[in-house]
């Protein structure tokens, strides 16, 4: 199983950016799909999360109302929209995927993607 994220990049305070994700080996019928995080000098933090089926969302109180994660299963992919992004958003986002229900836990998830960089400027 590979998860190839991507999209990331520096962008300016107030822009936008969008990543993607793309699973390879991977039946992502049942499967979650989160995003997180993880700022130098802290821990990997919980972004997003979509589930299977009639999807439902979850997001962290500090991307909720900017960021916006979807998923394509017949491409394999999941994203993430970002919106009005700020420096405190700088970070290398993760792509995870696990079977079955939706969790903010990095423990709970099986596959993790390589990271994406993204940087906001002031």
């Amino acid at each position: 199983v590979q998860l190839q994220a991507s999209g990331g990049g520096l962008v300016q305070a107030g822009g936008f950016l969008r990543l993607s994700c793309a699973a390879s080996g991977l039946t992502v019928l049942y499967v979650t799909w989160g995003w997180f995080r993880q700022a130098p000098g802290k821990e990997r933090e919980f972004v997003a999360a979509i589930t299977w089926g009639v999807t439902s969302t979850s997001y962290a109180d500090s991307v909720k109302g900017r960021f916006t994660i979807s998923r394509d299963d017949a491409k394999k992919t999941v994203y993430l929209q970002m919106m009005n992004l700020s420096p405190e958003d700088t970070a290398v986002y993760y792509c995870a995927a696990k079977r079955a229900g939706s969790s903010s836990a990095t423990t709970a998830y099986e596959y993790w993607g390589q990271g994406t960089l993204v940087t906001v400027s002031s």
